[in-house]
């Protein structure tokens, strides 16, 4: 199987204009703005929805969505026009309904963006789940702010500046001798749901032992013959996925693990096909790098749906 896409950024990050918050402030008045309010993002007929700065200040003024914090993502590669995100949260008791009402996830619109939209898209979601997750200092507890251009909390009472962080985290396509694969099931999914197995890794691992590792607790089998796939970031909260396939020489003693995995299935890719197409199996969101490797194996784009839970 060939290596998944690595596509070319859409973005200049543009880490030297972060620095210095003028330069920051004249960038936002003539910004494309991704609207992000309590974990979904603004979007319209499968695109974002980008606002102008004039824009969030009749949203603030509007009392419909806090001030909010500004994240710089960078500028496009093409026009160096600058993009930013709007990190908020609804003013008030707004009904669950109310608040997908032009605004969507990036996990279930994802796969329908441009590929600069996704890489935004991305960005923004996992700088805002970490500011989220961080506003205190780890050091002396005491409050910490956005910094440079969202690239960092600093904490005022000591002076100690923190950064984003990413978790690692292997996803392994296993194939046997006959060119099958071994798909998972997890107890947290529903009936017919299967993927490929996965897993964090460990301090003083390297990824190869992960890969190993990972696939011997979830399934029972050893793999050898590990060939590297590409990456993906998956801000949900904040993992990079690091993606693999190998090759089992025992397929017999595939099992699950009875907690993570609790079902394992060997598909040839006409029992796959088969599968999806009467709904008897469910596959990973197409925006996933697992929909990725499952596709790559199987030399189209898989038909049927997909779930994420």
């Amino acid at each position: 199987m060939s290596a998944i896409n690595q596509h070319t950024s859409r973005i200049d990050r543009a880490g030297e204009l972060r620095v210095n918050q003028e330069t920051l402030d004249q960038l936002w008045q003539r910004a494309r703005i991704l609207h992000i309010a309590e974990g979904r993002v603004a979007a319209v007929d499968n695109a974002l929805a980008l606002i102008s700065a004039h824009d969030v200040a009749a949203h603030i003024a509007a009392g419909t969505f806090t001030e909010g914090s500004r994240y710089f993502l960078g500028l496009d590669l093409e026009t160096k026009a600058p993009f930013f995100a709007w990190d908020t949260e609804w003013v008030g008791t707004i009904e669950d309904a109310a608040k997908e009402v032009g605004f969507s996830t990036a996990r279930e619109i994802g796969s329908r963006l441009s590929e600069q939209e996704l890489e935004i898209s991305l960005h923004a979601m996992g700088l805002s789940n970490w500011h989220r997750a961080h506003p205190r200092c780890p050091r002396c507890g005491g409050a910490t702010r956005v910094d440079i251009g969202g690239a960092a909390r600093t904490c005022d009472a000591d002076g100690s500046q923190h950064h984003p962080r990413t978790d690692s985290a292997v996803i392994v396509l296993v194939k046997d001798r006959s060119d099958r694969i071994l798909l998972g099931h997890q107890p947290i999914w529903p009936e017919g749901r299967f993927s490929t197995f996965a897993g964090f890794l460990e301090p003083g691992e390297t990824f190869e032992q992960c890969v190993a590792r990972e696939v011997l607790e979830e399934s029972s089998v050893s793999v050898t013959e590990l060939k590297y796939l590409g990456s993906q970031p998956w801000p949900f909260p904040a993992s990079i996925m690091i993606a693999f396939e190998a090759v089992t020489d025992n397929p017999e003693s595939a099992k699950g693990d009875g907690e993570e995995i609790t079902e394992v299935k060997w598909f040839t890719r006409a029992e796959l096909k088969a599968a999806a197409q009467d709904g008897s199996l469910l596959l990973p969101p197409r925006i996933s790098v697992a929909r990725k490797m499952i596709e790559g194996w199987l030399g189209e784009t898989s038909p049927g749906g997909e779930t994420w839970r």
